[in-house]
């Protein structure tokens, strides 16, 4: 069983702390590795040495920093293999999304080191004779990367990359419940002499103790947090002692609006996709689905046939299944809650409702429910979960009015072959992301980031990276020689 250690300064080491954190796997209920419940002192050590290294970092010239970046991802590319199965051992996704999720790490790491060459600052005009105005874009400083679970590899990339291609060390925060992918990242950095010790660290334990302390230190610059709403909301609060910048992707509640003029078809692989990508615990993941009533039915009984067609299985020992586990017994507990809950307050299971029916493992059967009402918890709260709420509507304003009733602003979705419509729900609905007649995954040149709970600040593509700069503007006074 593997027992990792903390990454401080360049070097591995022990916490200050004694007690350990079990890994499950989701799939099999075992303990499949041991990680320190890290404490507010190895906080301490590890900013200390990202604060140092950053003054020397930041001086490293651009291009070099992006070629450290982009050999991070080839690396990355030659354990390949490696992070897919831990990735599935640890987080139970399917071998599908594990390799799709490795490889737009592997791409986002080449993608966001490409930008070494284009941090640019402005020159503008001033008002008084003799002087020039320059604008400079510069590393925040020291960078805390707090990880999700439901993409381990793939939001480590997002946080590393951009960090260090920017001039900023990291402090790292797996998640408690699937850090073996981390740590497989940190032999990669461990072995590259260029990195500069301290530039990268990585300290495990829980969010609760790990966060705090790494949002409230005062040499932590930003904190560039993944996770829930509550959780972002302790992050914010404990940033606000230091006016630390927080940068936030927090829930979703992603409606999916399907017009009397889609094409049904496209409508049900993309929800279907939409709703399941990694067993629904995906926070741009479809949650819930808008249909005019002229089509509803013929949209449900597509859906149905989708979802009855699916298989739940052990993702490391089965390719072929198309649903794993959830992550963990509290979040298999709290989905069969919800729809339980649901069902008592008249909302009918089309199929599924249940749990998986494997010896072991947490898993949840693919979930359609009809008859719900917008009131219902299982429409206005996250899910996190295979299950899928379907209502109906008769008007486009009823449907924006529903899909935007929501605390959450992350993604959304519309599918119909007019661009009247398409348009109209595009430029009405509140959401940072809106995919019209598609599937619900964003791209690495875009821009991911939320409204309302769903988050502060963004990643991805120029204005992702922008996020990791502060401003400095020169008021640059010169003589004139010829006066």
């Amino acid at each position: 069983m593997l027992k990792h250690e903390l990454y401080i300064n360049g070097e591995y080491t022990t916490s200050n702390g004694s007690e350990l954190i079990d890994i499950i796997n989701p799939a099999t209920e075992e303990v499949i590795s041991q990680t320190p419940k890290g404490t507010e002192d190895d906080v301490n050590r590890a900013v200390e040495a990202a604060f140092e290294a950053q003054k020397g970092w930041e001086l490293t010239p651009n291009i070099e920093r992006g070629q450290i970046v982009r050999k991070l991802g080839d690396r990355m590319e030659e354990n390949r293999a490696t992070f897919i199965d831990l990735l599935q051992e640890e987080q139970g996704k399917d071998y599908e999304l594990a390799s799709g999720e490795v490889d737009l790490a592997i791409d986002y790491f080449r993608y966001m080191s490409e930008w070494a060459r284009r941090i640019e600052g402005e020159v503008v005009p001033s008002d008084r004779k003799n002087e020039n105005i320059f604008i400079y874009k510069k590393p925040i400083g020291v960078v805390a990367g707090i990880v999700p679970w439901n993409f381990p590899v793939f939001i480590l990339a997002r946080k590393v990359a951009t960090a260090l291609v920017t001039g900023n060390t990291i402090v790292l925060k797996p998640s408690q419940q699937t850090p073996n992918t981390a740590m497989e990242f940190t032999k990669i950095v461990d072995s590259m002499e260029e990195i500069p010790e301290g530039v990268y660290n990585v300290v495990t334990g829980t969010g609760s103790e790990i966060g705090n302390a790494l949002a409230t230190h005062p040499n932590v610059h930003m904190v560039s947090m993944t996770g829930s709403v509550p959780a972002g909301t302790k992050v914010m609060e404990a940033a606000a002692q230091n006016i630390t910048k927080v940068n936030l992707e927090l829930g979703g509640k992603a409606p999916a609006i399907v017009t009397e003029n889609a094409d049904l078809d496209i409508a049900a692989d993309s929800i279907t996709t939409s709703r399941l990508a990694n067993n629904g615990q995906a926070c741009t993941n479809a949650e819930r689905v808008y249909v005019h009533e002229s089509v509803a039915e013929e949209l449900i009984g597509k859906l149905r046939h989708k979802f009855e067609s699916l298989t739940l299985g052990n993702p490391r020992e089965n390719k072929e299944a198309d649903v794993g586990p959830l992550v963990s017994k509290d979040r298999l507990e709290e989905v069969e809650t919800m729809v339980k809950e649901a069902v008592n307050e008249g909302a009918r299971v089309e199929i599924g409702g249940e749990r998986g029916d494997l010896e072991k493992g947490y898993f949840y059967k693919p979930t359609i429910l009809t008859n719900v009402e917008q009131d219902m918890d299982i429409i206005q709260e996250e899910i996190f979960g295979p299950v899928i709420p379907i209502a109906t509507y008769k008007t486009l304003d009823e449907a924006i009015d529903k899909g935007n009733d929501t605390d959450y602003g992350l993604s959304s979705s519309v599918y119909t072959d007019d661009m009247n419509e398409a348009m109209r729900v595009v430029n009405e609905l509140k959401f940072g992301e809106t995919f019209v007649n598609r599937e619900n995954f964003e791209a690495v040149q875009g821009y991911h980031a939320g409204m309302r709970k769903s988050g502060l600040g963004g990643t991805d593509g120029k204005h992702g990276m922008e996020d990791f700069l502060v401003t400095q503007t020169v008021y640059m006074q010169y003589k004139d020689d010829k006066q």
